[in-house]
């Protein structure tokens, strides 16, 4: 995995698990805007939707560095559509990227060739 892959991968990955908080706060935001007089949802439904563009834009450029089949596109699509989706992804993404280094470094000892 090349360092600019690596990059757009980790990009994806921190940006993943702040979306879902994002979405599960404007969740409870919904709610507490129909049962009581507090409404954060305008300031909420702003931030989450930043967050879930910028996880649409990562998880774009990661697809297209990472050489993604189709079905693991889409799967971290899916994931950001999902209240608890995003957390999924990040920890998907951090055993790819940690396995990617663990090959990386075996290529250069050697011990693999691929």
């Amino acid at each position: 995995m090349d360092i600019k892959t690596a990059t757009a991968i980790r990009r994806l990955r921190l940006v993943s698990a702040p979306e879902a908080v994002s979405f599960l706060i404007l969740l409870v935001c919904s709610v507490l805007k129909r049962t009581t007089d507090f409404n954060a949802v305008p300031v909420m439904g702003a931030v989450h939707g930043v967050l879930f563009i910028l996880y649409v834009i990562f998880w774009a450029d990661a697809w297209n560095r990472a050489k993604w089949s189709l079905g693991t596109g889409l799967l971290y699509f899916v994931l950001s559509v999902l209240p608890t989706g995003g957390f999924f992804a990040e920890r998907k993404l951090r055993r790819e990227s940690e396995d990617a280094v663990i090959a990386a470094r075996a290529r250069q000892e050697g011990a693999v060739k691929a």
